[in-house]
């Protein structure tokens, strides 16, 4: 058993300094898949393009930099910036979406990626503190479970 809390302790350790070293790395690659997102979106139910409204309805944010950004989509040049950057959804309609000076005023103006990745940050030290609190456990499990192997160990041999 204490082998096993150690396997999974080493795991979980492995797992937080990969993600502490690589972190740059992927901050690029979400960047790099919000952009293909938003390149690809359409209005069909598309998971990707959930997620890319569920984050802008979310955070209150448009596009990955900021709402221009869906000018350089084919999803523009049909319909405009999409409904899920609108700041009021009942003040939007679709000729002030597919125009970029009106939709200036009724959609969300800052970028995504930046709002992500800065919340992220903020709930980092939540998530370690958690998972510090998690690795305790796992060593206190250990420790116990050295000690009642030696207890056992050491009182084999008494038993009549």
């Amino acid at each position: 058993y204490a082998m096993l809390l150690s396997l999974i302790f080493l795991i979980v350790l492995v797992a937080a300094v990969v993600g502490f070293v690589f972190r740059h790395e992927i901050k690029t690659n979400f960047e790099s898949n919000l952009n293909l997102a938003l390149k690809d979106y359409n209005v069909t139910a598309d998971r990707h393009s959930e997620a890319v409204d569920t984050i802008q309805r979310t955070l209150h944010c448009c596009g990955v930099q900021n709402y221009s950004d869906w000018e350089r989509t084919e999803y523009f040049s049909q319909r405009g910036i999409p409904r899920s950057c609108c700041k009021r959804e009942d003040d939007c309609s679709e000729n002030d979406l597919k125009d970029p000076n009106k939709a200036k005023l009724k959609v969300f103006v800052d970028g995504c990626f930046f709002l992500v990745t800065s919340t992220m940050e903020a709930k980092m030290s939540v998530v370690a503190g958690i998972s510090f609190g998690i690795a305790c456990f796992q060593l206190i499990g250990i420790i116990l479970a050295c000690c009642l192997s030696r207890y056992i160990t050491n009182n084999q041999y008494e038993m009549v």
